[in-house]
C-alpha cells in the first residue's frame, strides 16, 4: 500500500491527462462531424465525395495507425516539430469526426420526407427546414449512439499511451513495472469506471429531459 500511495499522484496526473484528451476530443469533433454529414448529403457532387471518401478513410483505419501516421507524418514530411499530446488531439479528433458524422447522417436520413415536403409547402427555405425542423428531431434520436461513441472514447484513450503521452494507461503500466503487482491496475479500471458512469448518468438525464417533450407533444 506504501508503494501504491507513492505512485497514485502519479496515476492521477495520468487520469488528468485522460480527461483532457477526452474533453478535447469531443468539444471539437461533434460539432465538427455535423458539417461532414451535411457534405455527405449534399447535391454537390465533389463536396458529398470528398466528405464520404474522408470518412471511409477514418472510419476504416485503427485509430493506432492513424496515431503512428500523425505523429511521423507531421516532422517527417512537413517537417513540423508537434508536441505528442497535440498530435493526438488531432488524430482523435479527425477519427472521432468521421463516426460523429454518420451518426449525423442517419439522423438526418432517419427524418420522415414528409416532413421536408411539409417545410417546403409552407416556403420555409431548405436552411430553415434544416435549422428549425429536422436538426432538433435528428438531435433528440442520435442521443444513445452519440453518448455510445463517448463512452468508447474514454476507453479508446488508452492507446494514447503507444506515444509519448503520460495518459492514465501509460501512468499505470510505469507503476506496474516500478512495483511488481498489479495492484495499479485495479484503480485504473476504477477511473475508467468512474468516468463512464458519469456520462452515463448525464445521458440519462438527457434522454429524460428529450422524453418530457415527448409527453407533451411538442415533438
Amino acid at each position: 500500500m506504501d508503494k501504491l500511495m507513492e505512485f497514485l499522484p502519479f496515476m492521477l496526473e495520468g487520469a488528468v491527462v485522460t480527461v483532457e484528451l477526452f474533453v478535447l476530443t469531443l468539444v471539437i469533433s461533434l460539432p465538427l462531424g455535423l458539417p461532414i454529414a451535411l457534405g455527405s448529403n449534399s447535391r454537390i457532387k465533389p463536396l458529398s465525395f470528398l466528405c464520404k471518401v474522408y470518412v471511409w478513410i477514418f472510419r476504416g483505419t485503427p485509430l493506432l495507425l492513424q496515431l503512428f501516421f500523425f505523429y511521423f507524418f507531421f516532422p517527417l514530411v512537413l517537417d513540423i516539430q508537434m508536441n505528442a499530446f497535440i498530435t493526438v488531439v488531432f488524430t482523435y479528433v479527425l477519427n472521432y469526426a468521421a463516426y460523429f458524422a454518420e451518426i449525423y447522417r442517419g439522423g438526418i436520413n432517419s427524418i420522415d420526407r414528409g416532413q421536408y415536403e411539409a417545410a417546403h409547402a409552407l416556403g420555409l427555405s431548405r436552411r430553415q427546414t434544416m435549422g428549425d425542423i429536422i436538426l432538433p428531431q435528428t438531435m433528440k434520436a442520435i442521443l444513445p449512439p452519440v453518448v455510445n461513441e463517448a463512452i468508447t472514447l474514454v476507453k479508446d484513450t488508452a492507446l494514447a499511451s503507444s506515444l509519448p503521452v503520460i495518459e492514465l494507461m501509460k501512468a499505470t503500466n510505469s507503476a506496474v513495472n516500478r512495483m511488481t503487482d498489479m495492484t495499479p491496475f485495479f484503480f485504473a479500471a476504477i477511473i475508467y469506471l468512474i468516468m463512464t458512469f458519469v456520462l452515463t448518468v448525464i445521458a440519462g438525464r438527457l434522454e429524460r429531459h428529450f422524453s418530457r417533450y415527448d409527453a407533451k407533444g411538442e415533438w
